[in-house]
């Protein structure tokens, strides 16, 4: 009985993304995406998101190599 659920379980997250898809996919204008020539995350600038997300990972390296620097001067 338990087999017999978690396949039901499994076929069902597969099935469910397909069968419940509520968005268009993007460049089908015939059922309402598509609309105009943008990439799909719509053209927007990355570099500011990337600049943060860079000066967070040196400031955690830079936070890990002084935290090991301290373990090996104990």
């Amino acid at each position: 009985m338990k087999t017999i659920t978690k396949i039901i379980a499994v076929v069902f997250l597969i099935v469910a993304p397909i069968v419940l898809s509520a968005q268009p996919h993007p460049y089908d204008s015939g059922i309402g995406g598509g609309v105009g020539s943008n990439p799909v995350g719509g053209g927007a600038p990355i570099t500011g998101g990337l600049l943060i997300m860079l000066s967070l990972a040196a400031g955690y390296g830079i936070k890990k190599v002084y935290e090991y620097r301290e373990r090996l001067s104990e």
